[in-house]
């Protein structure tokens, strides 16, 4: 069975964030071991430790969002799921640690002893665990790539980049948010950025941000030009909505649909904010973006991409561009190239 890209992305994150945690835990190890105990034998002990508590708290962590009874107590008040979810976290390091020692204590060793080591490992695990939680809460509410590019200070200074943008708006959400009420409209939303979030994983698509029922996805131009996926990830968007329409129509009574716009160029993109900092894309990239986005409700074509970005990327197999005639945007010197984009069937 082939695994999707996100897929494959989040086992890459487990195995290295495992592997991290076992060569924590190894010197560890090694450091709180007793002063007669080999080098060798007090790493293997944090090794094995950090195998039966971070890697089913890392399982968990990521997959977590997939596992129904996990999904319905995240719909619980913050502080209740946060106390469950550390009640779990409790368990399986102090069950993770008893069962390192009775597998590993000695005929003079009682594997149950509260020891001044046993304490420092449940500390010492208590503190792993909280660190992964934030790195993994924060990436969340972030994004991973804007938390990197945070952590590492990409974009303390402001830098001129070419990007393309890919900007998605659910059609007629006005009218559904009036049909539904504003809670179930919010859920329907959610679950509509949910599809959106898996074509974006799929493209290699960054998520820059949510307004309102409109998607940004963006990819750094290489990226973009790599056998056409921009273009074709608001196709693969579509076919999720639709791989889920039983879904929607049970839950919603109706399966969202959306339009959308393709366009590519310079940009400036630096930290932006005090209290609450994010990395911010400025320039007439974006606007252009938009603009063609409201063009294509008065020319009746879902997908439209600007003539700019066609020229540079390879059309994907199954895709064809139709040309319309030039738009003209205010504040742009020269009209704007454009074309629909749709299937070849």
């Amino acid at each position: 069975m082939t695994l999707s890209r996100r897929a494959r992305r989040e086992w890459r994150f487990f195995f290295w964030f495992s592997l991290a945690s076992a060569a924590i835990s190894a010197y560890f190890g090694y450091a709180v071991g007793a002063e007669d105990e080999s080098a060798i034998r007090g790493a293997s002990h944090g090794i094995l430790a950090s195998l039966l508590i971070a890697t089913p708290i890392t399982f968990v962590e990521i997959r977590g969002r997939r596992i129904p009874l996990l999904r319905r107590l995240r719909r619980l008040p913050w502080a209740a799921f946060f106390t469950i979810k550390a009640l779990f976290y409790v368990i399986v390091i102090v069950g993770g640690l008893l069962t390192m020692r009775v597998l590993t204590h000695g005929p003079d060793e009682d594997p149950f002893a509260l020891t001044a080591t046993f304490r420092g490992s449940v500390a010492f695990g208590v503190a792993m665990v909280l660190l992964a939680n934030l790195i993994v809460e924060t990436g969340g509410l972030l994004g991973f790539s804007t938390l990197k590019n945070i952590l590492t200070g990409r974009y303390v200074h402001p830098r001129q980049e070419r990007r393309a943008f890919l900007l998605i708006d659910m059609r007629d959400s006005t009218g559904l948010a009036e049909s539904l009420g504003p809670i179930r409209f919010h859920e329907l939303l959610n679950s509509f950025f949910r599809d959106i979030a898996e074509a974006a994983f799929e493209s290699e698509a960054e998520i820059h941000k949510y307004v309102g029922d409109e998607a940004i996805l963006t990819w750094p131009i290489d990226t973009a030009l790599a056998d056409g996926e921009c273009l074709a990830c608001p196709f693969l968007a579509r076919d999720l909505i639709a791989g889920n329409a039983a879904h929607y129509r049970k839950r919603y009574g109706v399966v969202p649909t959306f339009r959308a716009a393709l366009h590519c160029g310079e940009i400036v993109a630096g930290e932006i904010g005090d209290v609450r900092r994010e990395i911010a894309y400025v320039g007439d990239t974006l606007n252009v973006a938009a603009r063609l986005l409201e063009a294509s409700k008065s020319l009746g074509h879902d997908i439209l991409v600007s003539q700019d970005l066609l020229q540079i990327v390879k059309l994907p197999a199954g895709l064809k561009a139709t040309p319309l005639p030039t738009l003209t945007i205010r504040g742009r010197t020269a009209p704007l190239g454009i074309s629909a984009l749709s299937r070849t069937d």
